[in-house]
């Protein structure tokens, strides 16, 4: 009978590929990748920065929100302003113990590239990431790996549950992931460092080595490796930092899942899951230039308002609406959500959205009852 996953094929983990299929692809993500690393390079002091920042904070937040986990956008912010020593805005919450334990999981793995990755070092990690406990009610081995019971990944009503994924046995463990570990630390001298951080993501995943956080904890390793990718391409250590892929897969989630239980559920040939994975980089690296293009509209946006006298609730309104930057606000800043931003009578924050359009700060959209309200951009110099 046929093995069920890709881990009880007889020559695992010997992955194999088409490498004129993921040529194309190939040259693609890493043109798309040296274009977003040269415009970050040419950012002057701040913007680089407060580029960065921008990024990781979109990282930060996907790779949480992949497993249904919704972070404090203020709180991730403050933290990461905190790190890059940024200017921190007024009010800003302080950071959970739940956001700073990821943080320093995903800011130590893109930093720390000569340090080796060792089972030490995965479980110190699992164990910042649930530094206020596990994510829910069910108790879970914490910096260790997981118990002898089937590790299963199901979706379903109890008692009607589909099976996705079954993992490698317990007492196979250790030594599966000990052979994971030496295969990063010595790659096949040819392999593509993109390959290489795609081939790691899955192999990690099809291990599922710990109770909880296997997600994220692979995209750590991954973002890892993908700034070793571009080590050689870039002078600043910080760039590499902002070049991962969670925000992205958080955007094509359903597709992300579909690719891996298609892989696992295969033989040990990975073009399939390989092609999503570099589409998928190419389309994060479009992204990010476009966060970039928002911070700097942004500074543009300030630097036209910088006589404009804002109050505290009007600087907190337009915050809103450029954090929200380069998506946009969904639905435009209304008087009902500025009344719940801004915890003031609706006679007061209408003033205050009425003062915001004489500044040319805001423009509106649409009339009546749907009126809302959008940034006004200054026009470019």
């Amino acid at each position: 009978m046929a093995s069920s996953w890709i881990w009880q094929q007889a020559d695992w983990p010997h992955f194999r590929w088409e490498n004129s299929v993921l040529e194309p692809l190939l040259a693609q993500a890493r043109a798309d990748r040296q274009c977003l690393l040269s415009r970050l390079e040419r950012l002057e002091p701040p913007l680089d920065l407060e580029a960065i920042s921008a990024l990781l904070g979109r990282e930060s937040l996907g790779t949480a929100a992949i497993e249904g986990e919704l972070l404090d956008p203020g709180q991730v912010r403050s933290s990461i302003a905190r790190r890059l020593r940024l200017p921190l805005a007024a009010g800003q919450p302080a950071a959970s113990a739940q956001v700073e334990g990821l943080l320093d999981v995903l800011l130590e793995a893109t930093s720390r590239l000569d340090a080796p990755l060792t089972a030490a070092t995965l479980n110190r990690w699992h164990q910042r990431l649930f530094a206020a406990g596990p994510d829910g009610l069910r108790a879970i081995r914490i910096g260790e790996l997981r118990d002898e019971a089937p590790m299963q990944v199901l979706s379903g009503a109890i008692g009607r549950e589909r099976l996705h994924f079954e993992a490698p046995p317990r007492n196979q463990l250790e030594g599966e992931l000990e052979a994971l570990l030496d295969w990063i630390a010595s790659p096949p001298a040819q392999l593509d460092g993109l390959v290489r951080a795609g081939l790691a993501h899955l192999w990690f995943l099809t291990l599922h080595p710990y109770e909880d956080g296997n997600g994220r904890l692979a995209r750590a390793i991954t973002d890892r490796l993908l700034a070793e990718a571009c080590k050689a391409q870039s002078h600043q250590a910080l760039s590499g930092r902002a070049l991962g892929i969670s925000a992205q897969i958080l955007r094509e989630r359903e597709g992300y899942y579909a690719a891996l239980e298609r892989c696992q559920r295969g033989d040990l040939d990975v073009t399939g899951w390989l092609t999503w994975f570099l589409e998928q980089l190419a389309a994060a690296a479009a992204t990010n230039g476009a966060v970039i293009d928002a911070v700097q509209r942004r500074a543009a946006f300030w630097w036209s308002h910088r006589h404009s006298g804002f109050n505290s609730r009007q600087q907190k309104l337009l915050n809103r609406l450029l954090d929200a930057e380069p998506e946009g606000f969904t639905g435009g800043m209304t008087l009902r959500k500025a009344i719940g931003l801004t915890k003031v009578s609706r006679a007061t924050a209408w003033r205050d959205l009425a003062e915001l359009v004489e500044k040319h700060a805001i423009e509106p959209i649409g009339e009546g009852r749907s009126r809302a309200y959008r940034i006004h951009w200054p026009a470019a110099s």
